[in-house]
């Protein structure tokens, strides 16, 4: 839920507000953003290093969750609150400032909670499952959030006519996500608290710096993992750019009120929700990499109403056919995208097994970093694309929806489409490179509990000689 919060809050809303409402020029937000992601993707790795090395009466993961909790809410409050006056270079470093704040200190919750989904199971389908309630709750709250914000805080009114446009809206949003994430984070460190068996026991090492950058690079030498984390490259820059341009897209381009684009938030939720029951079965079925494969696929198909409305195809604005076209493409996008993200993420709870295997190593916390340090960087650039975008499309300062030349929205979206074809192509076409399906999971775990492990140091070590007995236990079996 606190990753659903921060995930509709940060993405389209952030550029609109300090660009349109606050005054930023667009690139200068997408460089802010994009400094920002790329540090925190920097620090992530360590983070998960460290989450898998801690030892603590709390275990390894649950110290860094709630230590998170209060900071990380503060922050995000402190982002949507930027002072009324100041030049555009102290807006500048105050967003890049509180933006890294925000980041870094919700990947203390984050990385953390992600190692400890796959020591929660070992099971190949079980893992698909788990993380379909996982992310039926993101979207819960993300559709919460983009409701309260879309409907109440940003609505349209006599007064505030161009509601997206509204900066105490912004404000009552910072409070609402700040509260919502402090409580959600302790609520899911106090739920899975004591809970996750590694699936090998580190032996107690030294800190030795090098040790700590080879185990960091080691899963890099991973086929499956490597493939799952250059496709996860090129999403991250579709999501980038998505970020950047898909507030002003529905506002200027299909000219939607704030009240229609929350509609989108009901459709997500219902969609989602859909997802969530369908994927683990349909994972099953086809197989983990099959199914993501096809599904990804398919849902590029929902960038066809942009061409088709170039080409004069799509009904006039501001009509309720235009609207329910949007909705029924939005839905079927978004049920096979959470479909493609949760078994993709299931695949690469596999990965951390397979990388065991190969390195005797546990490197859950490293895995999910390191994979999040790819997708973050180059998100951040895509975000920062976005504004580069903005600005070669000479789009105005302050502009009022179906008052935008149409020369302008149409060099948007002759921008738009090809990044978004091009990107996730490439995203399907590194995703056929991964390996492991069922058989070579359990093979993995078959060679886990007979071989002994490797500590992180590189030698053998007597508490790391296989996985524990709760690691091996039914679900395994």
């Amino acid at each position: 839920m606190p990753y659903g919060v921060t995930g509709m809050a940060l993405g389209p809303p952030l550029m609109l507000f300090f660009n349109q409402v606050v005054g930023l020029p667009a690139p200068w937000v997408g460089a802010a953003i994009m400094i920002s992601l790329m540090l925190d993707a920097l620090c992530d790795p360590f983070i998960g290093q460290w989450s898998d090395h801690l030892e603590s009466r709390w275990g390894r993961r649950h110290p860094f969750m709630y230590v998170s909790a209060v900071p990380v809410a503060l922050a995000f409050y402190l982002l949507w609150n930027p002072p009324r006056a100041g030049s555009h270079r102290f807006i500048f470093a105050y967003l890049a400032a509180l933006f890294i704040a925000t980041n870094l200190l919700f990947s203390l919750y984050e990385v953390p909670s992600d190692a400890l989904a796959p020591e929660l199971t070992r099971d190949y389908d079980e893992r698909t499952s788990l993380l379909s309630y996982r992310f039926f709750f993101g979207n819960l709250a993300g559709t919460a959030m983009a409701l309260l914000t879309f409907r109440i805080f940003l609505r349209k009114t006599a007064a505030h006519p161009q509601g997206v446009l509204f900066r105490p809206g912004y404000e009552h949003l910072a409070v609402v996500g700040a509260l919502v994430i402090v409580i959600t984070v302790l609520i899911s460190a106090l739920g899975t608290h004591g809970g996750g068996t590694a699936a090998i026991r580190p032996s107690k090492q030294h800190f030795r710096i090098g040790a700590r950058l080879r185990q960091i690079i080691t899963p890099f030498g991973n086929r499956s993992f490597v493939s799952l984390v250059v496709a996860g490259l090129c999403g991250g820059l579709v999501g980038g750019v998505v970020a950047g341009l898909d507030l002003y897209i529905a506002t200027y381009f299909w000219e939607l009120s704030s009240t229609e684009i929350s509609y989108f938030a009901v459709v997500a939720f219902v969609s989602s929700l859909l997802a969530v029951f369908l994927a683990p079965t349909v994972a099953r079925r086809m197989g983990k990499k099959k199914a993501t494969l096809l599904l990804m696929a398919l849902s590029m198909l929902a960038i066809l109403p942009m061409p088709l409305r170039l080409a004069g195809l799509m009904p006039e604005n501001r009509s309720f056919a235009l609207l329910a076209l949007l909705l029924l493409v939005a839905f079927l996008q978004n049920t096979l995208n959470v479909m493609a993200f949760i078994i993709g993420s299931s695949m690469m709870m596999d990965v951390v097994e397979d990388v065991a295997v190969g390195s005797g190593q546990d490197s859950a916390g490293v895995l999910f970093a390191a994979n999040g340090l790819v997708q973050k960087s180059v998100a951040g650039f895509g975000t920062f694309a976005a504004g580069l975008v903005l600005q070669f499309v000479r789009f105005p300062q302050a502009a009022t929806p179906g008052h935008v030349d149409a020369l302008i929205m149409r060099h948007l979206a002759l921008v738009f489409i090809p990044l978004v074809v091009g990107c996730s192509a490439a995203s399907i076409g590194f995703l056929t490179l991964y390996r492991i399906d069922r058989a070579g999971h359990q093979r993995n775990l078959d060679r886990l509990r007979e071989a002994p492990a490797v500590g992180d140091g590189g030698e053998e070590s007597a508490a790391a000689h296989s996985l524990s007995a709760s690691a091996a236990g039914p679900l395994a079996r």
